[in-house]
């Protein structure tokens, strides 16, 4: 009761994290899909910002997010009297994010760099406080068909090019530091998983972080408990109701 209430008085704030991302279509076969293939495009929660920034974060820290997508983060982050740069590939997010940050938090904006996480990222020179993010889901959600949108590329390529950002995030992290990372498995068409979650802890290794906690967020279960059965029935599914909130620490 207590986070649905923190969370209705984040939206209460103005909160849209869904401008510009009404068109995105989600192409893998996952959970959440409707049955005409499109569902609605996942927005962040705004009580995980909160608890994450109180938690990993100094008073006042540097934030970075390399997959910025919606607004959510950046605004929690200037909100609370944090330092947020999120980077993201559309121009299209960019700017309604930056609309977002004159509309509710006009004396303390957050910053959105618009382009390619792998290129931006060798042009920043600063160091953070945390690095934290929400990654694309592979192409569970394909953003865009630009060259450098890791989410519209085979698994291996993606692995690939999420690997290196996530490399260079970390090299961006002060040490000592936190890096937090909220996502979820996902299927294939087939059906199975792909053990995404695996593969980021492998990736956060490889960056020279250690994995320092894991959380189970539990999502609302809505009409998980209506879906489960068919489900079930026809795949030997489960409903999956929950995400993992993964935290990494910097030598």
């Amino acid at each position: 009761g207590n986070w649905l209430n923190r969370k209705r008085n984040w939206k209460k704030l103005g909160i849209k994290s869904e401008v510009s991302r009404e068109d995105i279509r989600l192409l893998a076969v996952g959970d959440s899909i409707a049955k005409d293939g499109f569902g609605t495009v996942s927005i962040f929660d705004p009580v995980i910002c909160e608890v994450v920034y109180k938690w990993f974060c100094p008073d006042k820290g540097t934030i970075l997010d390399p997959f910025a997508g919606g607004s959510v983060r950046g605004i929690v982050s200037n909100y609370l009297g944090y330092n947020y740069t999120g980077v993201d590939i559309r121009q299209e997010q960019v700017d309604a994010n930056i609309q977002q940050g004159i509309d509710l938090t006009p004396n303390h904006q957050p910053k959105w760099i618009c382009g390619d996480s792998n290129e931006v990222l060798d042009t920043i020179q600063d160091e953070y406080d945390l690095v934290f993010s929400c990654p694309p889901y592979a192409d569970l959600e394909v953003y865009s068909q630009l060259d450098g949108d890791i989410s519209n590329k085979s698994y291996n390529d993606f692995l690939d090019l999420y690997g290196s950002i996530i490399q260079k995030s970390c090299d961006k992290l002060k040490s000592g530091g936190y890096a937090a990372w909220v996502l979820g498995d996902i299927r294939v068409k087939r059906g199975n998983y792909r053990s995404f979650v695996a593969d980021t802890i492998n990736a956060f290794l490889n960056a020279g972080l250690a994995l320092y906690n894991d959380a189970v967020l539990i999502k609302p279960y809505g009409t998980a408990a209506l879906r489960a059965r068919p489900y079930f029935e026809r795949g030997r599914k489960l409903v999956k109701v929950h995400e993992n909130l993964l935290i990494f620490k910097k030598p």
